[in-house]
C-alpha cells in the first residue's frame, strides 16, 4: 500500500507540475506558431466582413453536412458520441470539477455519478468501434500512422482508467487512482505537439476559413 500511495503522491504532486509547465509551454509554442506565421496581405476589396462569416463557419462545421453523413456515417455518428462522452466525463464528473475548482475556484454543476458512469462505457465502447473501424477499413489503415495509434491509446487509457478506478476494479485503490491522474498527464503532455491539438486549434481553423470565404462573398 506503502509503495501505490507513493505513487499516487507522485503523480498528483511533482508529475503533475511537470505536466502542466509542459503543457502550457507546448501550447503557447504552438499557438505562437499559428498566430505569427500571418497570412498574406490581400489588398482586394472585401465583399463582405470576416468576422460573422468566421463565427458562422465555426458553428455550422461543428455539425457535419447531409453529404458528409451520407459519405462516412458511421464516422459521424461514433464520433459525436465518443466525443461528447468524454466531454461529459471530462467536465461533469463531480471529482473532475472539485479538482477545477481546488485549482481556478470556479465550479458549475454536475451530471449524477451513474450517468457519467453510462456514458464513460459507451464512450470506452464507441472508442474501441473506432479502432476496429480504422484496422478494417483499407484507406484509413494505409494512410493510419504511429501519431494515430498512440492518440488513440492515450484518450482510451484516460477513460478506461478512470473507469477502472471509479468501480475500484483495481487494486490497491490508489495505483487505480495514480494510474488515472497519470494517464491524463500523459495526454497533456502530447497534446501540443500531436493531432490532439485540434481540441484547440479546430475553431480557430473552421473560423479563419470562414473568414477568408466570407471576405470573397462566399459561404464557405
Amino acid at each position: 500500500m506503502s509503495g501505490s500511495m507513493e505513487f499516487l503522491l507522485w503523480t498528483k504532486g511533482p508529475m503533475f507540475d511537470i505536466a502542466m509547465v509542459i503543457f502550457a509551454i507546448g501550447l503557447l509554442a504552438r499557438l505562437a506558431e499559428i498566430f505569427l506565421l500571418g497570412r498574406a496581405r490581400n489588398y482586394a476589396e472585401p465583399r463582405a466582413g470576416e468576422w460573422p462569416a468566421g463565427l458562422r463557419t465555426m458553428l455550422t462545421r461543428t455539425v457535419a453536412d447531409r453529404g458528409t453523413f451520407e459519405r462516412a456515417p458511421f464516422n459521424v455518428v461514433v464520433g459525436w458520441i465518443w466525443h461528447l462522452g468524454f466531454l461529459a466525463a471530462l467536465l461533469l464528473f463531480v471529482p473532475h470539477i472539485e479538482l477545477a475548482k481546488g485549482l481556478f475556484g470556479i465550479s458549475w454543476p454536475a451530471l449524477p455519478n451513474p450517468v457519467v458512469d453510462f456514458l464513460t462505457a459507451i464512450t470506452l465502447l464507441s472508442l474501441v468501434a473506432t479502432l476496429v473501424h480504422r484496422l478494417n477499413h483499407p484507406v484509413k489503415r494505409r494512410i493510419s500512422t504511429i501519431e494515430d495509434y498512440l492518440v488513440w491509446t492515450v484518450v482510451f487509457m484516460v477513460v478506461l482508467t478512470g473507469y477502472l478506478a471509479y468501480h475500484r476494479m483495481v487494486n490497491p485503490y490508489p495505483l487505480a487512482l495514480g494510474m488515472h491522474i497519470l494517464s491524463a498527464e500523459i495526454l497533456l503532455i502530447l497534446l501540443p505537439f500531436t493531432k490532439l491539438t485540434h481540441i484547440l486549434t479546430a475553431f480557430i481553423a473552421r473560423w479563419y476559413n470562414g473568414a477568408a470565404f466570407g471576405r470573397k462573398g462566399v459561404q464557405s
